[in-house]
């Protein structure tokens, strides 16, 4: 499956973004779909998920409450709605497909077989 991030842009701290990620050459509904990012000198991380059928979600800690992961399996499409936007959001977010569920290692980018080629989000304080 390939997958395209897109939505980054600039932001003001507080304010809202809503990322998309277009899939296409595979059975997108078979696939769990996570967001990660990579600030400037940082690793890559976790920071949503969510299940084939969009009922189960998980969330990194500094994101829950403020970032909601959606799906639209008859679009092909994943989405990650962010708001209250910190500068500390700042990075570049990428889409991922994994094809098996997960309990724990959902955490991990080698958990994700697919990945998108990355939209920069900078939020300004």
């Amino acid at each position: 499956v390939q997958l395209q991030a897109s939505g980054g842009g600039l932001v003001q701290a507080g304010g809202s973004l809503r990322l998309s990620c277009a899939a296409s050459g595979g059975t997108f509904s078979s696939y769990y779909m996570g967001w990660f990012r990579q600030a400037p000198g940082k690793e890559r991380e976790f920071v949503a998920r969510i299940s084939t059928s969009g009922r189960s979600t998980r969330y990194a800690d500094s994101v829950k409450g403020r970032f909601t992961i959606s799906r639209d399996n008859a679009k092909n499409m994943a989405y990650l709605q962010m708001n209250r936007l910190k500068s500390e959001d700042t990075a570049v977010y990428y889409c991922a497909a994994d094809r098996s569920p997960r309990s724990a290692d959902y955490l991990l980018n080698r958990s994700y077989e697919y990945w998108g080629q990355g939209t920069l989000v900078t939020v300004s304080s």
